[in-house]
């Protein structure tokens, strides 16, 4: 277990998202519930600040889980961390 969390990256990177959730690999995710969202992966994240613009992102696939299949560095609005 890395102990890296979408709660450690909001901090860390000072997202702010009220919301906010990690897997590694950008691909799988719980469903974001409070808004503004953020989903991390290793690299960076992608902040929406309202249901609607999450419910309205291409590439988002929203079902009893959400899943990205290209992952969320590949969404318009990703942002990278270096």
């Amino acid at each position: 277990m890395t102990g890296i969390t979408g709660r450690t990256r909001n901090k860390e990177w000072g997202v702010n998202a009220q919301h906010a959730l990690y897997r590694e690999t950008g691909t799988w995710y719980h469903l974001p519930t409070r808004f503004p969202a953020a989903l991390f992966d290793a690299h960076g994240y992608i902040l929406f600040e309202t249901e609607q613009d999450y419910k309205t992102c291409p590439g988002l696939h929203i079902g009893r889980e959400l899943t990205v299949r290209q992952g969320i560095a590949n969404l318009r609005g990703y942002c990278r961390v270096t």
